[in-house]
């Protein structure tokens, strides 16, 4: 019987993000009509945690906007990590706050942050065309940042951005030899306020590229996350077929997923079996 790794995502901080990511909603460049706020409370941090773990969420990641893990942003993760930690010993947590020193990094990994997710996002090749506040190499540097201080590395990226096959393919060759214990593969999720006008990709399109993902992430945890509802709907044995091992349950950062007790109801229709262990 297949086994589903299920992960969730809470979203930390949200909106003001000074970076131009064209595909972001959390941009102040793009304005798109999303609630902002700087620190969401332990208080509903736990709460949230709580609604995913009942569900079998194994994976749980604190997601903060803006580029960086600064000092201010390492503090408040650790202090959330800590309080985490000491309720949930079985939960796998991830971090995930933009560009990373390998100092700030140690500090999370003390607090008790197993992974550290921060996702390509495109080729490098392609990348200018997305952003021009920050360029490709400082993510590929924070990957590499992460695998030096021995934590667990989360990096994948969008698909549908405008990119060629030929940028995905390279993509996913620089996931390769970076080796993520886990890949968060994404589906752009048009939005007006977006300057990226691109539909989202077709059935097909998108089934293409979790295979090419397989493919090129033989021995990484292949997870599918934003675009999944919008793409596949109610139908997705396919990409259980196709080589996934892990989803995103709940919703996204700023979008809306899919009900949590929806997606539980069709893994087992699918006689799928929910992971419950992390390893």
């Amino acid at each position: 019987m297949k086994e589903i790794f299920l992960c969730s995502i809470c979203n930390v901080s949200s909106g003001s993000c000074v970076e131009d990511c064209s595909f972001c909603t959390q941009s102040l460049h793009n304005g798109a009509d999303i609630e902002k706020y700087k620190e969401k409370s332990l208080e509903n941090i736990l709460e949230e945690l709580n609604g995913a773990k009942e569900y079998g969420a194994l994976g749980f990641c604190l997601v903060t906007s803006g580029k960086s893990l600064d000092e201010k942003k390492c503090e408040y993760i650790s202090k959330v990590a800590k309080k985490i930690k000491s309720e949930n010993d079985n939960i796998h947590l991830i971090a995930c706050c933009g560009v990373a020193s390998k100092e700030s990094l140690l500090e999370l990994k003390k607090a008790g942050v197993d992974s550290y997710n921060h996702n390509l996002e495109t080729s490098k090749s392609f990348y200018e065309n997305i952003c021009s506040t920050h360029d490709w190499d400082e993510r590929y540097k924070s990957c590499e940042n992460v695998k030096s201080v021995g934590l667990m590395l989360c990096s994948g990226g969008i698909f549908g951005l405008g990119e060629s096959k030929e940028d995905r393919i390279e993509l996913l060759k620089a996931l390769q030899d970076l080796e993520p214990e886990s890949s968060p593969i994404n589906f752009f999720h048009p939005n007006s306020a977006l300057p990226i006008k691109a539909d989202a990709l077709s059935r097909d399109e998108a089934l293409e590229c979790i295979k090419l993902s397989r493919d090129y992430l033989k021995n990484t945890r292949l997870m599918i996350a934003a675009g999944r509802s919008l793409i596949f709907g109610e139908n997705q044995k396919e990409i259980f077929d196709a080589g996934v091992d892990a989803i995103v349950l709940g919703n996204y950062l700023t979008t809306k997923g899919a009900d949590m007790k929806c997606d539980i109801d069709m893994l087992n229709r699918y006689d799928i079996k929910i992971a419950t262990s992390c390893h």
